[in-house]
């Protein structure tokens, strides 16, 4: 599984970081998503989908 980002497209709703904290974050300044791992382990690509669904400014993609 592979996770990008699209920084300019994030609204700061923080649904990703709920959904796995594990592999996004929030930058202090202004919310916008920090992929933390690119690369996720098997054991949270389900979490990893649900935050890409969840997205509201589809800012997430996940190529399995």
């Amino acid at each position: 599984m592979k996770v990008t980002i699209d920084q300019d497209k994030c609204v700061a709703s923080g649904q990703c970081v709920m959904a796995a904290a594990e592999v996004f974050d929030q930058r202090d300044e202004d919310g916008t998503v920090v992929l933390l791992n690119a690369n996720p382990p098997v054991e949270l690509a389900a979490d990893v989908r649900q935050a890409a669904v969840l997205c509201p400014a589809l800012a997430i993609t996940v190529d399995e």
